[in-house]
């Protein structure tokens, strides 16, 4: 769950741009009080599709929770569904609709879109989707990570820009905040479905998710540049200068802080959504 968790966060950093070509289009689950400028943005951003990929690898790994919650192997159909369920991807978009515009109101919004609509971020977002998409395949993903040992042990000349991408979205940090955040929603949703020892308290698993800390952070460095060296391989270094640029600014600060908020409180949610079906199971044998 870690490592999701931390992947489906750094896709959110304000590097995910793309020109828009055509103004977007609320559907029926856009809350109607969303400006036209959040919509261009969030359809610049490719927000829809960092959201499918992140029902994708979620329901993955959600199936994957059954092979501990269902020792023969058999996983019901049921639980299929309701982790299906869980990740709504039109209810997950209206939401963070929502929350980008609550979080960005008074902020610069022309700024914000002019930039996400810059030329530039055409290929910076085309690399990002592509990379995140195969690095759903495990064999991807573990020859990324492979890479990227390399590249840190050698101190490869493309890790200098990347650390600083990295330091100007906060990356780390954000994402280990981010898992932690999560980690904490699923057991409590356990503790609160009655799946846990009567005896444990909520500050016994504050102090569990705190022993967690190194190794999420460990983990969380590896996948940060592991996909950053991945991604933006083939991206020159201007276009990569022209996202650290726009980063360290107010405006890029400000959508920054909006994307990983809107998305932290998703994946909270979905975490404790989880906690509290496994503690259906774990408590009656049955979905």
């Amino acid at each position: 769950m870690v490592l999701r968790i931390a992947a489906l966060a750094l896709l959110l950093g304000t590097g995910s741009v793309l020109a828009q070509t055509a103004s977007p289009t609320p559907d029926s689950t856009t809350p109607a009080s969303v400006p036209q400028d959040i919509l261009a943005i969030h359809a610049a951003l490719r927000l829809p599709e960092v959201i499918a990929i992140m029902a994708e690898e979620g329901i993955a790994d959600g199936v994957g929770m059954a092979e501990s919650l269902f020792p023969s192997g058999q996983v019901p159909q049921q639980w299929t569904e309701m982790v299906e369920s869980i990740y709504l991807t039109p209810e997950m978009e209206a939401q963070v609709l929502a929350d980008l515009t609550e979080s960005l109101e008074g902020e610069d919004i022309a700024a914000i879109r002019a930039f996400v609509e810059s030329a530039p971020g055409q290929q910076m977002a085309e690399l990002e989707i592509a990379a995140r998409r195969a690095m759903i395949d495990e064999e991807v993903e573990q020859a990324a990570k492979e890479a990227a040992a390399v590249a840190l042990a050698d101190d490869a000349p493309r890790l200098a820009l990347l650390r600083r991408y990295a330091e100007a979205n906060d990356l780390v940090e954000a994402n280990v905040a981010g898992a932690m955040n999560s980690n904490y929603a699923y057991f409590m949703g356990l503790l609160d479905g009655g799946a846990m020892q009567r005896e444990m308290t909520e500050t016994d698993v504050l102090s569990d998710i705190w022993s967690q800390e190194p190794q999420i952070r460990a983990d969380t460095v590896e996948w940060v540049y592991s996909f950053l060296l991945k991604a933006y391989e083939p991206a020159s270094d201007a276009d990569i200068e022209a996202m650290i640029a726009f980063s360290e600014s107010d405006p890029g600060r400000a959508l920054n802080r909006a994307l990983f908020a809107a998305f932290d409180a998703r994946f909270v949610e979905i975490s404790r959504a989880l906690g509290l079906a496994a503690a259906r199971y774990m408590t009656t044998s049955e979905l």
